[in-house]
């Protein structure tokens, strides 16, 4: 059976994840965005995954190191979402094969 802490741990932060999502509609709802306003949105996901990545720049395992070199071409010719499926694939892939 699960703790009653741990559940209550869970519902939180599900509920706070959830807040932090609909925040920005809630508060910008009936607001049009200046242009400088949504290139910062815009911006905003990619800063989420260098955060993500960011660890591996200093990492001395070659198959991080490898996984960041891939990740780093792939976002210079594709999109967000293949960017992020092969950087998630080929760091699971290099870190199975190389270690």
């Amino acid at each position: 059976m699960i703790n009653a802490a741990t559940l209550l741990t869970i519902v939180l932060i599900a509920g706070v994840t959830y807040l932090t999502r609909i925040g920005g509609y809630v508060v910008l709802r009936n607001r049009t965005l200046s242009a400088r306003a949504a290139a910062v949105m815009e911006a905003a996901p990619g800063c989420v995954l260098i955060s993500v990545i960011a660890p591996a720049f200093v990492s001395r395992n070659p198959a991080d190191l490898l996984a960041l070199a891939i990740t780093f071409v792939a976002a210079t010719r594709l999109s967000m979402l293949p960017t992020v499926l092969i950087g998630v694939a080929s760091a699971g892939l290099l870190r199975h094969l190389i270690g």
